[in-house]
């Protein structure tokens, strides 16, 4: 079960924010926001920048649902520093506006079980975090595997929506369909629907 249903691991790490360093970020402050907290292995590698690009790119979309991403890795602020100030062109991150946590000491790797001990880095891990801190959904993907930044947006989508409805999300749930209620009985009307 990892940490679904518990208290997300609160953290105070020195992040890159819009391009300067900030002390003691943290996970407290930004309760009363959904939080998609993604870890992934180093700076200036292969897989990285396109999973930092493309989570940029949907950053409105996670804003629209009251969403803070937040990056996540083992490099220092001034690693992630230079990794910003590099074109995309050259295998930079330039334009990335969220927060990248250094989690240089690997505590928060380990707090989130997602520390690779024999390299000493992360695999790419993501947790969805609640208003209320609480870690609803988590994927750990193995290094060569970049992970879907459309599933994390579904994903919100579904925990809104039961949050807002008290109705469950069937498999491949997008926004704007059916869902069901949480009985025997909704499960029925569910599958009786035309599909």
């Amino acid at each position: 079960m990892g940490l679904i249903g518990k208290l997300a691991p609160d953290f105070e790490l020195n992040a890159v924010v819009k391009g300067k360093i900030e002390s003691n970020y943290s996970l407290k402050m930004l309760r009363g926001k959904y939080v998609v907290l993604f870890f992934y292995p180093l700076d200036f590698t292969f897989v990285c920048p396109t999973e930092l690009h493309a989570f940029q790119e949907k950053l409105s979309e996670f804003e629209q649902r009251g969403a803070q991403v937040i990056g996540c890795s083992v490099d220092s602020c001034f690693s992630h520093t230079a990794w910003l100030n590099t074109p995309r062109t050259r295998g930079g991150i330039e334009g990335v506006q969220y927060p990248i946590l250094s989690d240089i000491n690997k505590t928060l790797c380990r707090d989130y079980d997602v520390l690779k001990e024999d390299e000493g880095i992360a695999y790419r891990g993501l947790f969805l975090i609640d208003k209320e801190g609480v870690v609803r959904h988590q994927i750990v993907n193995d290094l060569p595997l970049g992970r879907s930044v459309e599933e994390a947006l579904r994903m919100i989508d579904a925990l809104i929506f039961f949050e807002n409805n008290g109705e469950v999300c069937p498999a491949n749930w997008r926004q704007g369909e059916k869902a069901m209620k949480a009985s025997q009985e909704g499960l029925n009307d569910y599958f009786a629907q035309p599909r």
